[in-house]
């Protein structure tokens, strides 16, 4: 992990003889994460081979308390761990190129996947009042920016941020990033997006700033704005508005999200678009706009819930030339969309995509612990040069969490996917997870 002069200087005060004071060692916590993974990706009708690969992860999680006194210090840690249980040159779905690793591992330089990956992440942290201040290794998880888990380990981001909750209701953040490690590598890289983020001829760039602010109007009714820029890549703002309002039976909630993305720096021109700084989209031949960022995004899920059961409905609206932006390495990213999903995002430009969604708690049927749910989804009117773009996506999912006291808390999760496209790779994927978090501290 890189490191800078002020998160060093945090840790060694976090670790220095003041932080035995009441608090640093009395409010540690430290879990121990276990993580099966195993995945089955099928590419069909597209010419692809199975990706396939196996693995058991290890995530170490240290959380410290904060010192006495009127400005807190403490530090964080976070140790990941993945070790190659199976995979094959053939099954890893990276064979000729290390500078990404396959479906699940690092590629070594013989275009296999590697033994074993890991890295560890320090984060200094100062507590004055009720604002806090991060350096080191992040997870965000907010509208502009969120770390992906969809893996054997987590991508994590190296950055710094500022979270205050000085006032009643409202939460202000901000921050900047300037390095990610993906879930599939151990290894930092810069940030980028869709379209520009080829490992041999595509542009990466730091930092990444952003801020933002939630308001609870009521205990039912949260709204949102968040605002990010990728240097020479693009700005976003973002509006949110998160509601749940209850009904004679049950309750609906409702979840709006709009984007407005903007070119920013060298993407705005075509010099910096011809050297790499561009985004996925369709632009006509010849126009002298091609891979500008230029994107409004919006959507609506409604959602009723009443006893274990959820019925979901959603509708997203990609408009402008380009795909819908977000920092996206190549190597496995998430968006804040409704419609990222198992395998699909459904963000390309021009597109419009209804989903609907379903789930049931068995906890109300007898059986705590048991949780089964399915979504489709449609996405159709992608722009291309031949017609328009159509795709679909169906998901199972069902997730068992042991509720005895022995093995209390062991996870078992089966994941299938079907994806179908005429603008993309036909995919059938099998993900099969057992996880369990043994409490050290």
């Amino acid at each position: 992990m890189r490191s800078t002069p002020l998160a060093a200087a945090i840790a060694l005060a976090a670790l220095s003889p003041l932080a035995g004071a009441a608090g640093f060692f009395e409010d540690s916590q430290a879990t121990l994460g276990l993580r099966n993974f195993y995945i089955n990706a099928d590419q069909r009708h597209g010419g692809g081979a199975t990706q396939e690969e196996w693995g058991q992860g290890f995530i170490l999680n240290y959380s410290s308390g904060y010192t006495q006194g009127p400005v807190g210090v403490g530090v964080d840690a976070l140790g990941l761990l993945g070790v190659k249980l199976d995979s094959g040159r053939g099954r890893h779905g990276n064979p000729t190129s290390a500078n990404y690793g396959g479906i699940v591992f690092p590629t070594d330089e013989d275009g296999r996947a590697v033994d074993e990956f890991s890295h560890l992440g320090l984060t200094g942290k100062l507590r004055i009042s009720k604002t806090e201040a991060r350096l080191g290794t992040l997870q965000p998880k907010l509208p502009v920016v969120t770390f992906n888990d969809g893996r054997l380990l987590p991508q994590t981001f190296e950055g710094g941020q500022i979270t205050s909750t000085e006032i009643d209701r409202l939460t202000l953040i901000a921050g900047q990033l300037e390095h990610a490690k993906g879930r599939n590598s151990s290894d930092s890289r810069g940030l980028s997006i869709g379209g520009a983020n080829n490992a041999q001829t595509g542009q990466f760039s730091n930092p990444f700033r952003y801020a933002g602010a939630d308001y609870r109007f009521t205990d039912a009714l949260t709204g949102q704005y968040y605002f990010g820029n990728l240097e020479d890549f693009y700005q976003q703002h973002f509006l949110g508005l998160l509601h749940v309002q209850p009904l004679p039976v049950g309750s609906l909630k409702t979840d709006l999200r709009h984007f407005d993305s903007r070119a920013d720096g060298k993407n705005g021109n075509v010099a910096g678009r011809a050297e790499g700084y561009r985004s996925n989209g369709y632009w006509e031949t010849g126009d002298p706009t091609r891979g500008e960022v230029d994107n409004r995004t919006w959507s609506a899920l409604l959602t009723w819930s009443v006893g274990g059961h959820a019925l979901g409905a959603g509708y997203q609206s990609v408009e402008g030339p380009s795909a819908f932006p977000f920092l996206n390495q190549g190597d496995g990213a998430t968006a804040y969309l409704i419609t990222d999903r198992q395998i699909g995002k459904f963000l390309s430009a021009g597109e419009r995509t209804w989903l609907a969604e379903y789930a049931y708690d068995f906890a109300k049927a007898g059986v705590p612990g048991l949780k089964a749910s399915v979504a489709y989804l449609k996405g159709q009117g992608i722009d291309r040069a031949a017609d328009d773009g159509r795709e679909w996506e169906r998901d199972l999912r069902l997730d068992y969490t042991v509720q005895g006291d022995v093995l209390k808390g062991l996870g078992f999760s089966w994941r299938n996917a079907v994806f179908r496209s005429n603008a993309a790779t036909d995919l059938d994927e099998n993900r099969l997870i057992v996880s369990y978090s043994l409490p050290l501290l």
